[in-house]
């Protein structure tokens, strides 16, 4: 049964440094709070994952969280790039970050072999791109069966993945829906999770399209209203559009960025 904890007490358990982290959602259900709460715990030399890193990403870039980014597309949503991830692949600043890119169908299916027990995935895509060139977690193999070259890529087993989802029960058994991207996978991929719920309810009821993580495959739950913010948790918020708006501008300029975050994030 997975424990009901609170935010601070869960990212300081669960989430050390140098430390693979996934924070996963597509679109909404964005981990922003847990991220807030890795940047005020002053996390170092982390690798994170994320299939689509966007604002969340490039505030932990930013803040010295990351050394490594492992993902298969970076930008603020609708808006342009990330500058804080661009600042530091460019010039190292505040820390040099280096990459490791996929496809969205390789980093899908990479977590999908971590959460299946398997070394590997194989799937027929990076086919005529230079992702094999530059990316040594990109390879071939060959089908034993009709000798057709396939295209491999080795599992992915974060050490902590963290989720925002609408609900749990007081058992830790949690349920996400709308627009869900990996997040089960890369739950069920990693060696420990946190997953951060708009509220605690008696019983969870099923809706067309939720998914369902048990207890037994969650360690930890943390009540966070509104822990998606600037994204949305469906049912229960709006997209702040105006944020990503807003944040290109802040994120362009060293000193603007630092003093946005220690005044929003850091509370200083």
């Amino acid at each position: 049964m997975a424990e009901i904890t609170t935010l601070t007490e869960g990212i300081a358990e669960l989430v050390q440094d140098g430390a693979l982290v996934a924070l996963e959602g597509f679109t909404h259900l964005i981990p922003f709070a847990a991220g807030h709460e890795i940047i005020r715990q002053g996390r170092r030399r982390l690798t994170l994952a994320r299939m689509t890193p966007d604002v969340i990403y490039d505030q932990l870039i930013g803040m010295g969280c990351a050394e490594r980014l492992i993902f298969s597309w970076g930008g603020n949503p609708g808006v342009g790039s990330l500058h804080r991830l661009r600042d530091a692949v460019e010039r190292g600043w505040p820390a040099a970050l280096a990459l490791e890119e996929h496809s969205h169908a390789g980093m899908a299916n990479r977590y999908v072999a971590g959460a299946s027990g398997l070394p590997m995935a194989v799937l027929r895509g990076y086919t005529g791109t230079d992702l094999g060139r530059v990316t040594p977690t990109v390879a071939t193999v060959t089908c034993p069966f009709t000798g057709v070259v396939l295209t491999a890529v080795p599992a992915l087993n974060p050490d902590v993945t963290v989720i925002h989802a609408q609900q749990a029960d007081g058992a830790g058994n949690v349920m996400l829906w709308g627009i869900t991207g990996v997040q089960k996978e890369a739950v069920l991929a990693a060696r420990r999770s946190l997953v951060t719920v708009e509220e605690l309810v008696e019983d969870l009821e099923p809706r067309p399209g939720s998914v369902l993580l048990p207890g037994w495959a969650v360690t930890a739950v943390a009540i966070v209203p509104g822990g998606a913010h600037p994204s949305y948790a469906a049912g229960y918020s709006r997209r702040d559009n105006d944020f990503y708006r807003e944040w290109d501008p802040i994120s362009r300029d060293r000193d603007r960025f630092t003093a946005w975050m220690e005044e929003h994030v850091l509370g200083r």
